[in-house]
């Protein structure tokens, strides 16, 4: 959090102590120095919040002792495979941050099956966000073996598919935030049984369905799934409906929309009605007006009688050929 400008350390000398470098918040450019992992003993690298311009540091994963990795708000791009060189890479990472870059293609799915520490529930801070890049495709299942997991935010990407009912055995989970993403389907209903969830954002996606019961979940409000116009629920107020076994939302055509037959039954609309209502209201104005100029309503009383009887007469003899 200064000002420092130029690049990051270029050399590291071999069989060094480093186990802290915290460069966030500064105006460092270039690279990271591949020499870094001369540091065997490093536990947090931070060089966040800076202009470092590269791909992602695949040299890291040698680092045995690293516990930390902070590369948010920087300029990385590429995809994020892994593991490239080692197999018990980054074994363990409790932190992992790469949000806010240009990072694209899927999860780094080899990397969570690499993060020990992270399947173990022995840590207090544990947590993992890859926020504002441009990952796709699924969440991996192998989400759920992330049992340590306590703040997992994957929202401002272009995710797509369900939510993984995995998420549900991450049973640490307090803060959860999937939000602006392509995500389809039902919320699963795993999520209601996350006891400790105090954070919940699921909005802009295009979920549908009745939001999950379950005492956590009851206590988030509408804003936590705000633009997801086919979910239902009391969060949202919009009723579900039930159809067969399976609750589905009320589409805007049944609910709340204006919907004719709610009102006066199925082809018999409250706009038929006005329509009628107004000719009728014309048509005895008019009447009413010719009477008044002519001032002998006489005339008018016969034609109205005569196309009475005339009336009843159709009808009796409609009667007498039933009989």
């Amino acid at each position: 959090m200064n000002n420092l400008l130029g690049t990051m350390p270029l050399t590291f000398s071999e069989d060094n102590s480093l186990q802290y470098l915290y460069l966030g918040g500064n105006e460092l450019e270039g690279k990271i120095s591949p020499s870094i992992i001369n540091c065997t003993m490093l536990e947090v690298l931070d060089p966040g919040n800076n202009k470092i311009e590269d791909t992602f540091p695949y040299f890291l994963e040698v680092l045995l002792e690293l516990q930390i990795l902070v590369l948010k708000s920087n300029k990385l791009q590429g995809f994020v495979n892994g593991p490239a060189t080692y197999e018990s890479a980054f074994s363990k990472l409790q932190i992992f941050d790469i949000s806010d870059n240009n990072f694209s293609g899927s999860l780094p799915t080899g990397y969570f099956n690499c993060l020990e520490a992270v399947m173990s529930s022995d840590h207090n801070t544990v947590y993992m966000r890859t926020t504002d890049n441009n990952f796709n495709g699924e969440i991996p299942k192998v989400i759920g073996n992330l049992k340590a997991l306590q703040q997992l935010n994957l929202s401002h990407n272009s995710l797509t598919s369900h939510i993984q009912s995995s998420l549900g055995i991450l049973t640490d989970l307090k803060s959860l935030h999937l939000s602006s993403n392509l995500f389809t389907g039902r919320i699963p209903t795993q999520l209601g049984g996350l006891t400790f969830l105090a954070i919940l954002n699921l909005s802009h996606n295009n979920l549908e369905g009745p939001i999950p019961t379950g005492e956590q979940v009851s206590t988030f409000n509408a804003t936590s799934f705000d633009g997801n116009l086919r979910l239902c629920g009391f969060q949202v107020v919009k009723e579900c409906y039930r159809d067969g076994d399976q609750e589905q939302s009320l589409t805007p055509s049944s609910y709340n929309e204006g919907d004719d037959s709610t009102l006066f039954g199925d082809g018999f609309g409250w706009k038929a009605v006005a329509m009628g209502y107004g000719c009728g209201f014309l048509l005895g104005v008019a009447m009413g007006y010719v009477v008044f100029r002519t001032k002998n309503p006489a005339w008018f009383h016969r034609m109205v009688e005569d196309t009475w009887n005339l009336n009843k007469k159709k009808t009796r003899k409609k009667v007498g050929r039933r009989n």
